[in-house]
């Protein structure tokens, strides 16, 4: 029964390998959080080349730290935000199995915001250690949860590319 309701109506495929795309990113993305947890204690960094360092930083904001300095509201306002997002997320990737590039980026910027939802759930911050720098100029850090939202993100502007591109 449980099985029979993960199953697409469509006969073009199933959602199950959507949901363990979503959910390989979600396990890699808070084991090496907890890595990080393990390891580093915030702000410590390790340079690891001339434009890449290791870090812990803590986001309690968005993206860029959108809204990190506001006094805890947005923890809860980003957290119904992500729960939002995943229910539209599952029943997209149930209504659409069949179109995989569609799929694909979807199930990434699931497993992103999941990964992301556990650790404001759990800490009320976001684990960040990816840094990219060069010249006295540094990216936001940023984690796994967050690239999988970002190549979700590129995925989905290339499958509409794809799309308008058939249709016209």
């Amino acid at each position: 029964m449980a099985r029979a309701a993960l199953r697409s109506a469509s006969p073009a495929g199933s959602l199950l390998p959507w949901l363990g795309l979503a959910f390989i990113l979600l396990i890699a993305d808070q084991f090496t959080k907890v890595l990080i947890l393990g390891y580093y204690r915030l702000g410590d960094s390790t340079t690891i080349t001339s434009f890449f360092n290791i870090v812990r930083a803590h986001n309690t904001g968005a993206a860029f730290s959108f809204l990190a300095a506001a006094s805890g509201w947005q923890r809860w306002l980003f957290t119904g935000i992500a729960v939002a997002a995943v229910v539209f997320i599952v029943w997209m990737l149930r209504t659409h199995p069949g179109q995989k590039l569609f799929c694909l980026s979807l199930a990434l910027i699931l497993g992103g915001a999941v990964g992301n939802l556990v650790d404001r759930l759990l800490h009320g911050y976001v684990v960040d250690f990816l840094q990219v720098h060069y010249g006295g100029w540094f990216f936001p850090a940023f984690n796994v949860a967050d690239s999988g939202i970002t190549l979700g993100a590129i995925g989905l502007v290339v499958d509409e590319l794809r799309r308008v591109r058939r249709s016209g």
